[in-house]
């Protein structure tokens, strides 16, 4: 994108076609609109169906972990077919393919899990042996350490795909992000708020990053005009924790950036697939330090993580 949008020449923004992805996708289109006071005609939305979204009967880890829901769309970007690209933090590989950059970053929302059953149980009402779905390595780990009583099963798809197994009894209860269940205006689903002092949420969790070209200077002055610096704060802490322990949906990483004032606070946990053991750190440092902080404590999990810890055949 090299000059100003306009109804003739559209920005085009690339997203994934879920309803949440859309959600995030009409968000960032309507900060761009108010930033640059231009019609909602001067950017068009292109949807980018990706291997994660087409392969929905088998876990993530078995078919490719993250690069999975936004290979092809970073393809897009990189061809010119699109300008710009909306993704979901914690869906993100931690490096970015040549060429491209994530830095600018909407501001987060509510980062906690949220525990949905259909006539609002809590985890601690479901009965012994009940059924909980979960695609995410993460949760059924962190579950595990809870309610090693309950019975694990796969679960995959959409808010509404994963609504409609709990209807028709797959499982009893699961796992959605309070923050896309707020994005889609769905107070109506039953759900529990889960603390992160009791389940520490995905890296990233909340938050929404838009992906440019590198050399792309016109992209880069707009997207600078919406980003939220305490997020990208907060971020940069969680993404150099995740990288340095050269996490992926094939492992059970967990961890939460705070801002209060120039202190940024940080707590990290690798688990155990089967939820056996459990390792935590935590530290403060000076914002500007995020990233060395989430090194760091990366660095002393891993020092104290006994040889196979992440192996999720055992």
């Amino acid at each position: 994108m090299t000059t100003r949008p306009s109804p003739d020449s559209p920005l085009k923004i690339g997203t994934r076609g879920s309803p949440l992805a859309l959600a995030q996708a009409h968000e960032t289109r309507a900060r761009l609109m108010a930033s640059m006071d231009l019609p909602e005609a001067a950017f068009e939305i292109v949807v980018i169906k990706t291997t994660g979204d087409r392969v929905l009967d088998r876990p993530l880890k078995e078919i490719g972990g993250k690069g999975l829901f936004t290979r092809e769309i970073e393809e897009a970007l990189l061809s010119g077919t699109i300008d710009i690209a909306v993704h979901s933090m914690k869906d993100m590989p931690t490096l970015q393919p040549e060429g491209l950059v994530i830095d600018c970053h909407l501001p987060r929302e509510d980062v906690r899990d949220a525990f949905v059953t259909l006539d609002g149980k809590t985890l601690a009402d479901l009965p012994q042996g009940a059924v909980v779905g979960s695609s995410s390595l993460r949760r059924r780990a962190q579950l595990s350490v809870r309610r090693p009583d309950l019975r694990l099963v796969e679960f995959r798809g959409n808010v509404q795909t994963r609504m409609g197994k709990l209807r028709d009894g797959v499982a009893e209860a699961t796992f959605l992000a309070m923050a896309g269940l707020n994005r889609l205006g769905m107070a109506e689903v039953p759900r529990t708020a889960i603390d992160p002092d009791d389940m520490l949420p995905a890296i990233a969790q909340g938050a929404i990053g838009i992906e440019r070209r590198a050399d792309d200077r016109a992209a880069a002055d707009m997207l600078a005009a919406i980003h939220d610096v305490p997020t990208g704060q907060r971020l940069a802490a969680e993404r150099a924790f995740l990288l340095k322990l050269d996490g992926s949906c094939e492992t059970p990483i967990a961890g939460l950036a705070l801002l209060n004032g120039g202190t940024l606070s940080f707590r990290g946990e690798i688990l155990r697939p089967d939820g056996s053991d459990v390792l935590v750190e935590a530290g403060e440092a000076p914002v500007e330090d995020g990233a060395t902080l989430g090194t760091d404590l990366a660095q002393k999990l891993l020092d104290r993580a006994p040889e196979g810890f992440f192996d999720w055949r055992t």
